[in-house]
């Protein structure tokens, strides 16, 4: 289950589980990913390295970036019914005509759509 904690984030209970236990292993004190550098968060191009280092690790050959992974989700909430509204707060966009790219992404949303004459309200 996915649940909103706040709004602009979007975490499952497994990766609270992940986290929690990523906290009590290294107990970072400033940043929960801290870089190289003191004070400074992890780059973003070594969070990229280790993304497509574990998606070789498990055969993964189709082309694919950590943004990937932010439209999967996307996805995901459209096609688990998720209204464009909600989409666009989670992801952060001022414009709804961005999130709305998203939908030329769910075939399933958009099979799933029927007429009103097929059921529903019978005064429509």
């Amino acid at each position: 289950m996915v649940k909103a904690t706040r709004i602009g984030w979007v975490l499952s209970h497994e990766n609270l589980k992940l986290l929690r236990l990523y906290w009590k292993l290294y107990r970072p004190t400033d940043l929960l990913f801290p870089g190289l550098v003191d004070g400074k968060p992890i780059a973003a191009r070594n969070v990229q390295h280790v993304f497509q280092v574990a998606k070789n690790k498990v055969g993964i050959t189709k082309p694919a970036t950590v943004h990937t992974l932010r439209h999967s989700l996307a996805t995901h909430l459209l096609e688990d019914n998720a209204d464009l509204r909600t989409i666009q707060i989670l992801m952060g966009h001022s414009d709804i005509s961005t999130t709305s790219n998203y939908i030329h992404l769910s075939t399933k949303h958009i099979s799933s759509v029927k007429s009103p004459l097929d059921g529903g309200d019978p005064i429509a």
